[in-house]
């Protein structure tokens, strides 16, 4: 299994990085409107990036974005396709949910792609809506405490 290497981006330093990935699995495989998915909540927000050690190369990302006082939401959870199914989602969403900690946030909050709501429920999220329309895919909200 590859050992990626987790970089934290804060919202005042580069996102290129970031938007590679984004742009790659939101825009270009799911069709996402870049106006939705560029959205103006990342200078907002702190940034993991993974990167692949072996090319150096940035595969996968997710951003931490305050709600209120007590609640973080996670967004914009993305892998690149060629390196799915090797835990790389789960250690973004760690990473994340320890920064969250780490900030004094007792809880987490996300919108989870319905297809994907299975490997958030495996971390201890449990849906609390029903299923709605985000960026023309369907979702769900899922919370958990930290």
């Amino acid at each position: 299994m590859t050992e990626y290497e987790l970089r934290r981006v804060d919202g005042d330093a580069t996102l290129t990085d970031a938007h590679a990935v984004r742009r790659a699995v939101f825009i270009v495989e799911q069709g996402v409107a870049e106006d939705i998915e560029m959205d103006d909540k990342d200078d907002d927000s702190t940034h993991f990036v993974a990167f692949d050690p072996t090319h150096d190369r940035p595969v996968g990302t997710t951003r931490l974005r305050a709600v209120d006082g007590e609640t973080v939401k996670i967004e914009r959870v993305a892998v690149l396709p060629d390196h799915r199914s090797e835990g790389l989602g789960l250690r973004l969403m760690e990473r994340a949910e320890d920064e969250a900690r780490a900030q004094g946030y007792a809880r987490v909050r996300l919108h989870a792609q319905s297809d994907v709501e299975e490997f958030y429920e495996r971390l201890g999220y449990r849906t609390v809506s029903e299923e709605f329309e985000e960026a023309g895919i369907p979702h769900v909200e899922m919370t958990k405490d930290l």
